[in-house]
């Protein structure tokens, strides 16, 4: 981890402690140099991080202030970097899975690229029912470089594949980029989240990165569209 990351999650977790309260000045960048004994530059990159984040806000001549958040904003900013699962965030429900297709195949010209891998290389494929409390909720359709995520079982699908990657293979799983968009269900998909082929669903597309910046997973989750919701913070 670069030294301004940890600098930044330092003062995020003050943050999300209460260390700093809404709207109180963060201390000035001379002040953060000699605490943390590194370069202004490094100080610039951790606040726009926090900016970036949405904790912080810049003001021009009178300088860096924690945002005023409530209290599901916080929750959710604390969980931003986090990068979690299905398991995870229904962690007091229990969650199960059904692993409907698991095979081994190459990757189309499109996801080779999105995993930075050739089409020559072999990809897991994996499409999976996701229940909480017995209620299905979303399917997942995921593809992931065998090269870089080895040993995947049917007893790793019917848990947590981000726990398998991050606990068992210990890598430390970064970011992700998303795309979402409502569409309307498959047969396979009206079948198993028990729903008609007039309900909406809610397709997120995401590419998910390592923290070398290494792309480890492709998915599209199909979620039914009154069991989920996104929450975003944007700021100015």
């Amino acid at each position: 981890m670069a030294k301004y990351e940890e600098i930044a999650g330092d003062i995020r977790n003050g943050i999300l402690s209460g260390k700093y309260n809404p709207n109180e000045q963060l201390p000035l960048e001379k002040e953060m140099c000699e605490h943390y004994g590194v370069s202004r530059i490094t100080i610039k990159k951790a606040v726009d991080e926090l900016v970036f984040q949405g904790l912080v806000i810049k003001r021009r001549g009178s300088g860096t202030f924690v945002k005023a958040l409530d209290d599901n904003d916080v929750q959710e900013l604390s969980l931003a970097r986090q990068f979690e699962g299905f398991s995870e965030t229904h962690k007091e429900r229990k969650v199960t899975s059904e692993i409907i297709q698991f095979e081994v195949v190459h990757p189309t010209e499109e996801i080779a690229t999105k995993l930075k891998i050739t089409c020559d290389d072999f990809v897991y494929y994996v499409v999976r029912a996701r229940f909480a409390d017995d209620e299905p909720y979303v399917i997942d359709y995921t593809y992931m470089p065998i090269g870089l995520v080895p040993g995947m079982k049917k007893d790793v699908l019917l848990k947590s594949i981000y726990g398998y990657i991050e606990n068992d293979l210990g890598f430390k799983i970064k970011s992700a980029h998303r795309l979402i968009r409502a569409i309307l269900p498959s047969e396979l998909e009206q079948k198993w989240l028990e729903i008609d082929s007039n309900f909406p669903i809610l397709e997120v597309e995401q590419v998910g990165f390592l923290d070398n910046g290494q792309p480890f997973e492709y998915s599209k989750a199909h979620h039914r569209s009154d069991r989920i919701e996104f929450r975003t913070v944007s700021i100015k």
